[in-house]
């Protein structure tokens, strides 16, 4: 494996079902990345979080408005309380949104599956941020269709984190 690899694979194995569960407890949760266009992922991601009653707030330095939800321009002007975030962009914009979310006081992050860098990964180390990266929030938030089969082949072959 490479250092990389690595610090995935030694992260992975930290997350917990407290910590997941203790995540969607601290609501409303702040959700970079969310587009404005239906047809990509962040959009169907907030979509779908929203309708199974998670009070989720956009950040998107483009729209004012998603679905109904006033959407901020960055972390940094999120209301006061705002303690998590759902990190759901490119690779390029983790980093910059992990350092946003401390600097903003942020205790929470998820970083989606597929979003995480070797940068944002070494901005959370050695913080008292909590967070959670390799993993579909989609599948562990009221999964259902496709997610909620993925969560079941997972917990066959006892790939949940417990």
């Amino acid at each position: 494996m490479n250092q990389f690899s690595d610090l995935v694979h030694e992260i992975n194995n930290m997350k917990t079902l407290k910590q997941i569960n203790e995540f969607f407890e601290s609501q409303p949760i702040a959700m970079a990345g969310v587009s404005r266009n239906p047809k990509k992922f962040g959009y169907a991601a907030f979509k779908e979080l929203k309708e199974k009653g998670m009070k989720i707030i956009p950040v998107n330095p483009s729209a004012g408005e998603i679905l109904g939800e006033k959407a901020y321009p960055g972390i940094g002007s999120l209301p006061p309380g705002i303690k998590s975030l759902i990190i759901m962009t490119k690779k390029d914009q983790t980093a910059g949104l992990v350092r946003e979310a401390r600097e903003a006081g942020i205790k929470q992050i998820w970083i989606q599956q597929n979003s995480d860098t070797k940068e944002a990964l070494a901005e959370l180390k050695d913080t008292d941020i909590s967070y959670i990266t390799g993993e579909c929030v989609l599948m562990h938030f009221k999964p259902n269709g496709i997610h909620k089969f993925h969560r079941a082949i997972n917990r066959i072959f006892g790939l949940l984190p417990k």
